[in-house]
């Protein structure tokens, strides 16, 4: 079996490419392909061409893996290994022209579902200003800035700077990341928990995509990050770079991160944001 700096490697190099050829495809114009779980859910039509692409270069590259992807379902390889894809996390953020969206990708060991998975590599860039993280397991996290060179044809080298999470701080002077689902009844009681919790925490952000707001915590941007209804296209990558940044990633009572929650949170200070979550989400739903 590859290492996971070997399968790092890979997903670098694909999350590069697929990074270019989201940003042409935007260059030419973005149109909504259909929509999926709401109206307010969109699916353009680049998501599933670049989908469509990667899953074309890790065929290539590796036959044997497994594939995982938002767009097209998953495929079983023989391997033990599944590539877990989101090709364009914050696609509503990519439709309107704002700078915050990303290709995900993310080798895993075992079956496609975060419950039971061991995450081996991962690599998170956002193509409008070239920011590329990445992480294998084990071997910490990094981040290359200014990947992609807009202005030519190709990508550019970029001195890698290893991440950590921001020290231990107290919940009350904590910058928290969080986002919302498309169901109007869960982003009611979204709603609910945020203006409890909200006096609580120094300050909410809300950027919309979910592997963005990990990669934040990893690299300091944000001292936590929360989310319910979250997909494991959407965590996958992001959840290890976070964790090998130092963050406990996780979800409630005990459980691996999924779609009932994704925490991000320094290890001091991840219990205490599970049990203000926890504590406001039981009473939001009574």
């Amino acid at each position: 079996m590859s290492s996971p700096a070997e399968l790092l490697v890979i997903a670098r190099r694909i999350a590069l490419e697929a990074g270019e050829l989201i940003v042409r495809l935007r260059s030419e114009g973005v149109e909504i392909a259909a929509s999926k779980s709401s109206a307010e859910d969109v699916v353009t039509f680049a998501d599933r061409q670049c989908e469509e692409f990667i899953r074309g270069r890790l065929r290539e590259l590796r036959p044997e893996d497994g594939f995982f992807g938002e767009e097209g379902g998953a495929d079983t390889g023989t391997s033990g290994l599944t590539w877990v894809v989101d090709p364009i996390d914050g696609t509503v953020n990519y439709l309107y022209g704002i700078p915050q969206y990303a290709v995900s990708i993310a080798a895993v060991q075992g079956a496609p579902n975060p419950a039971t998975w061991t995450a081996l590599a991962g690599a998170v860039i956002n193509p409008a200003n070239g920011d590329l993280y990445t992480a294998a397991r084990g071997s910490g996290a990094f981040l290359e800035v200014g990947c992609l060179d807009h202005g030519s044809e190709g990508s550019k080298d970029s001195q890698a700077r290893r991440l950590s999470i921001n020290p231990v701080t107290e919940l009350s002077l904590a910058l928290v990341g969080t986002g919302f689902a498309y169901s109007s009844q869960l982003r009611s009681q979204q709603a609910q928990v945020l203006t409890r919790l909200l006096p609580a925490v120094r300050d909410i952000r809300r950027a919309g995509a979910a592997s963005l707001d990990l990669c934040a915590v990893a690299a300091g941007q944000l001292d936590a990050y929360y989310e319910r209804d979250t997909k494991p296209w959407d965590h996958a990558a992001g959840a290890l770079i976070a964790r090998e940044a130092g963050a406990h990633v996780g979800g409630v009572n005990g459980e691996r991160e999924g779609q009932e929650y994704v925490i991000a949170a320094h290890p001091a200070r991840f219990a205490e944001l599970e049990k203000v979550l926890t504590e406001e989400h039981l009473a939001t739903s009574n």
